[in-house]
């Protein structure tokens, strides 16, 4: 509950914040009134992103940037690759080091297992988060930089913040 209105909170600000950049910046579209998302679609090798909403596509996103190692299932702590499966966006951290980030909660019981059996660390803290504080709002880094996260550009993430409830499904297919 604390979480939720936190959360409504900082997209509020995020949405002032957004209202207050210069003419010719990046800005997302926010949520219209009845828009939220109850599933998420990522498929990995097409670097797309689908926010749905009973059953309809409300939104998409196209360019995602994941870890330096891009193909293939994350096994370990390390391995800077990108979950594949059905996992939950468990919560929204405004703290993150980067502008905004949704939690993925990423190892699930059969991925903790995996790494268990050969003796390693499944990693986590995977999130779907914008580019690194500190660089211009509308600049992006090129290429696939994250350590197993999906990055999306500031203006995207601010506009899936204000779509994505706690609790919500997401897939990223190979």
């Amino acid at each position: 509950m604390v979480i939720g209105i936190v959360r409504a909170f900082l997209g509020f600000w995020a949405i002032l914040c957004t209202a207050l950049l210069p003419a010719g910046a990046a800005q997302a579209q926010q949520a219209r009134a009845g828009e939220r998302a109850d599933f998420l679609l990522i498929d990995k090798s097409d670097r797309r992103l689908w926010v749905y909403q009973d059953g309809k596509v409300i939104r998409s996103y196209s360019g995602l940037q994941y870890g330096d190692q891009p193909v293939g299932h994350k096994r370990f702590q390390g391995d800077e690759r990108t979950p594949e499966g059905r996992y939950t966006i468990s919560y929204g951290n405004p703290q993150s080091s980067y502008y905004l980030s949704l939690h993925i909660d990423y190892p699930n019981a059969q991925d903790r297992a995996y790494a268990r059996s050969r003796g390693r660390s499944p990693g986590g803290l995977i999130f779907l988060h914008g580019q690194p504080n500190g660089l211009p709002y509308e600049q992006r880094i090129p290429g696939d930089w994250t350590d197993g996260c999906i990055a999306l550009s500031n203006a995207e993430i601010a506009e899936l913040w204000s779509l994505v409830p706690d609790g919500t499904p997401i897939e990223i297919r190979p």
